[in-house]
């Protein structure tokens, strides 16, 4: 028994002197150093200063990951915290976002690639900037390279295509601006190919369709264009995610185990696929934003697995069948603004409580919001007579073409003829030079072409009382003279007072004094791009009076908008109430927040001039009867004082529209805040709520800062999914706010959810009832 124990201990002693097999070397501890400073000292590496011990034995973060195998680092992954915060990236260091001017990032590679065993590498959000060295293909053991977010541009080189045991392939979030590499089919064990919001050109390449082991193809946010290739083949793909690029075939044919396929904002055009009504694995379909025309497969909407489907901005046509069959799954269903006919089947019935149907914008019977039947048809016919024309056009362009060159020499030679004798003329919203104590105005030939590029603008035209311009007498009659009993408030832009018109009708007028010189004539201009702001979820502006006074004939004093009154008061007001029956739960509330995302993305993205600088406010959202939310103090930077507080220089235009634009997102990020929380808690200030962001973390934080109204209406994840878009859009880093688009998805899939959450509490009261 003596011998035993000494035979034990003699084991233990000796298994305790045998050499670790993931102890690292010294070498490679030398390589990390060495990295370590390429990477100027990234707080996440802090860890490795003065460490005496091994670094394989290094507890992982969130952050910061080494993992070693007989000797050896087989994973490094490191997540820093320099987002991309620049919307353009010319090729050089730029402070607080990349690495100093002193990296080389041919140097970091160089020493990176003496990591042989490395099979994962994830560099994240580093400032890395510089074109990928080709010599990163001399890491060939790398099974998944992620290096998103970065500053990383030019080409991806063509040497990765030898990179065999490569299955994830990360590029997200750069400023690659080459084409999508062909020779990606040279990668037998691809299975993610991830390069998002990049600066991508050219055609999808026909290489990725033969990649039959890929699940995941996300290309989307880049410049992709011409056609779309058969993906038939790739029957392991579940994701295909090209949102927001420039293609526009026809949708090709697409395999059948995908689940979720993202393709809005691109140019496809034809008719939507009738196998797309096969594709059974299908969770998830987003067509929106294109040039669809024909009716949509009925069998779309009866996919067993289908939750989310979204057709709305399209050129769709006809009549869905009248006992159209919708999915057990089927929770979110957008086809709006588009050219549908007939009734609305009953199973997209928006009073239904499955599912959030959208609908407005079409020529549907007996559903709201809708056009008259035969704006439809004639769109129909006008359609189909533009192909009958197109080579009339296409000889008539060329002809015109050489006349047009002639005459635009003699346009060209007379206005210069003439240009020291004009009057100063009103010539860019936006001037890339601005004289000191100059005045910016707005073009006249913009305001004149502005143009609707949505389908939102042509549609909410029709049907809408025309716009037309209001004389003093009119208004005062309508208001009383403007009597203190027909004021309605009084903001920051003008006081706004109730009024009747004479055939009954009643409006809201808005007054705004203008504290500088401008023209009648160019403000008649603006008056005119206002007026073509037309969207479900935007107030109407009916039309304007300008008020001359007894001022110059050269210069505005007063100016009046009529706009449609809203009669059931404003999103705040609902959020302050407490009255049973009309407090606003959670979906009422989402409901909200989608009409308006809706409408400040049509602000943005819908017409030319876009909006930007909205004012966006809780007491800026109207409900009407119907508890629909519009949007009101739209587009009020066209004729204050805001659009002239840009002193630009070069790009200073470009910069300007960028930062209204995040204003908005910004802005928005409070009314989402404010949805959460309540009024109460809101008016407490903007420092307080940023404070108590972190409280959403936890249950506990939630319900000390929720609304009660929405923590007792509201599922989990639905609720986690808004937070965590408010948490985004009130980032304190612009570049790192999502846009519209991204905000008004990630709500209708809260809106889903909530709504598949509703369905199942109901069943369940109703089987143990």
């Amino acid at each position: 028994m003596g011998c035993l124990k000494i035979f034990v201990i003699v084991v233990f002693i000796w298994a305790l002197l045998i050499p670790n097999t993931h102890q690292l070397g010294s070498y490679e501890t030398q390589i990390l150093l060495q990295l370590r400073r390429h990477l100027e000292y990234p707080v996440q590496l802090d860890v490795l200063e003065n460490y005496g011990g091994d670094f394989c034995s290094l507890g992982s973060t969130l952050n910061m990951s080494i993992i070693c195998e007989n000797n050896s680092v087989t994973e490094l992954k490191i997540k820093g915290d320099k987002l991309v915060k620049v919307n353009e990236f010319h090729g050089v260091a730029v402070p607080n976002n990349t690495l100093s001017e002193r990296f080389s990032i041919d140097s970091f590679v160089t020493t990176l690639t003496r990591l042989s065993s490395l099979k994962v590498l994830t560099l994240v959000s580093l400032g890395i900037w510089g074109p990928l060295p080709v010599k990163i293909h001399r890491l060939s053991s790398l099974e998944v390279l992620d290096m998103s977010s970065n500053f990383l541009f030019g080409k991806i080189p063509s040497e990765m295509s030898t990179m065999v045991k490569l299955h994830t392939l990360t590029f997200d979030g750069n400023f690659f601006n080459e084409s999508v590499p062909e020779w990606l089919d040279l990668l037998p064990n691809i299975t993610i190919l991830s390069m998002k919001n990049n600066r991508l050109k050219g055609k999808f390449p026909h290489s990725i369709s033969r990649i039959t082991g890929l699940t995941d193809i996300v290309l989307s946010h880049n410049a992709l264009s011409g056609e779309l290739p058969d993906l038939s083949a790739l029957s392991n793909l579940n994701l295909l995610d090209l949102r927001e690029n420039h293609l526009d075939s026809e949708l090709p044919l697409l395999p059948q185990g995908l689940t979720t396929i993202l393709l809005s904002s691109n140019a496809f055009s034809g008719e939507v696929p009738e196998e797309f009504g096969k594709l059974n694995q299908l969770q998830h379909l987003d067509l929106s934003n294109n040039a669809l025309t024909g009716t949509p497969p009925a069998d779309l909407f009866s996919l067993p697995s289908i939750s989310y489907l979204n057709l709305a901005f399209n050129v769709l046509s006809g009549s869905l069948p009248e006992h159209l069959n919708c999915g057990s799954e089927l929770g979110f269903v957008d086809i709006s603004d588009n050219r549908l006919l007939g009734m609305l089947p009953s199973c997209l019935n928006a009073s239904s409580d499955k599912r959030i149907v959208k609908v407005s914008g079409n020529c549907l019977l007996d559903i709201q919001y809708q056009h008259s039947e035969s704006y439809c048809k004639q769109a129909s016919l006008a359609k189909k007579r533009t192909t009958g024309k197109e080579i009339a056009i296409l000889v008539g362009v060329v002809g015109g073409t050489v006349i047009l060159v002639v005459f635009l020499a003699v346009v060209i030679l007379i206005f210069c003829r003439r240009q020291h004798a004009r009057h100063d003329m009103d010539r860019y919203m936006f001037p890339k030079v601005v004289q000191d104590n100059a005045q910016p105005n707005i073009s006249a030939e913009l305001l004149a072409n502005a143009r609707i590029i949505s389908q939102t603008a042509a549609l909410g035209s029709q049907g809408a009382p025309s716009y037309r311009v209001f004389s003093m007498e009119e208004l005062g009659e309508a208001t009383e003279i403007f009597d203190k009993s027909a004021l309605l408030g009084e903001g920051s832009i003008g006081k706004i007072y109730k009024g009747k018109l004479e055939n009954g009708t009643y409006v809201a007028v808005r007054e705004l004094t203008v504290h500088r010189r401008c023209t009648s004539w160019n403000f008649k201009l603006r008056m005119d791009l206002l007026s073509k702001f037309r969207h479900p979820h935007l107030v109407s502006l009916l039309g304007h009076c300008i008020d001359d006074g007894v001022q110059d004939d050269s210069t505005v004093h007063r100016l009046f908008l009529v706009y449609e009154f809203i009669p059931c008061g404003n999103f705040r007001a609902r959020l302050s109430e407490t009255t049973p029956g009309k407090v606003l739960n959670w979906s009422d509330r989402l409901a909200v927040l989608i009409g308006v995302a809706k409408a400040v993305h049509f602000l943005h993205t819908g017409v030319i001039p876009p909006s930007f600088g909205n004012s966006l406010k809780t007491d800026s959202i109207l409900l009407d009867e119907h508890q629909i939310a519009k949007l009101s103090d739209y587009g009020m930077s066209i004729l204050t004082e805001e659009s002239e507080k840009v002193e630009a220089k070069g790009d200073g235009h470009n910069t300007w529209n960028t930062r209204k634009k995040e204003d908005d997102v910004y802005n928005f990020g409070f009314i989402l805040l404010e949805s959460l929380v309540g009024p109460f808690l809101s008016g407490k200030g903007e420092t307080f709520l940023l404070n108590e962001m972190t409280s959403f973390g936890s249950q506990d934080g939630r319900r000390k800062i929720v609304d009660p109204a929405v923590l007792t209406t509201s599922s989990q994840e639905s609720l986690s999914i808004v937070i965590s878009i408010t948490n985004k859009c009130i980032s304190p880093e612009s570049q790192s706010r999502p846009s519209f688009e991204d905000v008004l998805w990630n709500l209708q899939y809260a809106a889903q959810v909530q709504a598949t959450a509703d369905t199942d509490q109901r069943s369940d009261a109703t089987s143990l009832s």
